[in-house]
C-alpha cells in the first residue's frame, strides 16, 4: 500500500503587536529611503521589503507614503540626534571626534536619504519634515554647547549670542561638507574628513573669542582640557609656524 505523501511544512508564524509591527514596517521604510529619494519610493515596494501586504501598510499608515516617510524620518531624526550624544568625559576636541565619527557612519550609510532629505526640492517635504530636519540641527548645537560649558548641563551659563551663533554656523558646515562629501564620492575618507571639520570648529572658535569675551573665556576653558597629542595640540602644532608668515602685519606696539 502507497503510503499518503507527508504534509509540507507550515511556515511559522508570528502575530506582531501594534507597535512591534509599526517598528517593523518603519524599518523596511528607512532601508529604501536610506538609498533612494522619497519620490522614488512606492508603498508596494515598502510592503514587499516589510514580507506584508499593501493593506496592512496602508492600516498602519492610512496617509500613504506621506505619513510613512514622516514617520520614517522622524525615526531617522532620533537616531541622527543620538549621534551627538556624548558623555562629558575627557577633552572637548576628542569628545567632538567621536560625535562626528558617528555622525559621518550615519550619512555613509544613509547616502541617497540623506541628500534627498537636506537638499529638499522633494514632493514628499512639508512644513513638518523641514521642522524635522530643524529640530535635529538645533538638538545638534545645543550638544555641541554643552561640550563647550554653555549647554544646558549642571552649573552651565547659557550661551550668549555670538557664540551660539557660531556653533550653529559651524553645524551648517558640517552639514553642507557632508553633502559635498557624497557628491565627491565620500572622499577625502571619513577621518580625515573628520579631522578637518573638528579643526574647523577650532578655527571659528578662536575667529569669534578675538572679538567676544565670552567665547575667549569658552577657549580658555577648552583649551585648558586639551593635551598636546590631541586634536587641539596637533592643530596648534600646524597653525604657529603658518601664523608666523602673519608678523609683519602685527603692529609694533
Amino acid at each position: 500500500m502507497t503510503s499518503a505523501p507527508a504534509a509540507s511544512p507550515t511556515r511559522a508564524y508570528r502575530r506582531l503587536g501594534v507597535e512591534e509591527r509599526r517598528a517593523q514596517l518603519l524599518g523596511a521604510a528607512l532601508t529604501l529611503f536610506a538609498h533612494r529619494a522619497p519620490d522614488d519610493v512606492s508603498i508596494d515596494e515598502v510592503a514587499a521589503a516589510a514580507g506584508v501586504s499593501r493593506p496592512l501598510v496602508y492600516r498602519y499608515f492610512p496617509g500613504g507614503r506621506q505619513q510613512l516617510y514622516e514617520a520614517a524620518l522622524g525615526s531617522a531624526a532620533e537616531q541622527l540626534t543620538l549621534c551627538f550624544s556624548e558623555p562629558a568625559v575627557g577633552p572637548p576636541t576628542e569628545r567632538v571626534s567621536r560625535v562626528l565619527d558617528r555622525y559621518l557612519g550615519f550619512v555613509d550609510q544613509h547616502d541617497a536619504g540623506f541628500s534627498a532629505l537636506l537638499r529638499g526640492g522633494s514632493v514628499a517635504e512639508t512644513s513638518r519634515t523641514s521642522t524635522i530636519v530643524d529640530g535635529v540641527r538645533r538638538s545638534a548645537a545645543e550638544q555641541i554647547l554643552l561640550h563647550l560649558g554653555r549647554g544646558g548641563g549642571p552649573a552651565q551659563e547659557p550661551a550668549g549670542p555670538r557664540l551660539r551663533m557660531m556653533v550653529r554656523t559651524w553645524i551648517a558646515a558640517v552639514e553642507a561638507a557632508s553633502l559635498i562629501w557624497l557628491d565627491e564620492e565620500k572622499q577625502p575618507p571619513a577621518a580625515e574628513l573628520r579631522g578637518w571639520l573638528v579643526d574647523h570648529l577650532m578655527a571659528l572658535l578662536a575667529v569669534t573669542a578675538a572679538s567676544d569675551e565670552e567665547t575667549e573665556s569658552v577657549v580658555a576653558e577648552l583649551l585648558a582640557q586639551e593635551t598636546a597629542d590631541g586634536p587641539a595640540g596637533r592643530l596648534a602644532a600646524l597653525i604657529v609656524p603658518v601664523a608666523g608668515h602673519a608678523a609683519h602685519l602685527l603692529s609694533p606696539e
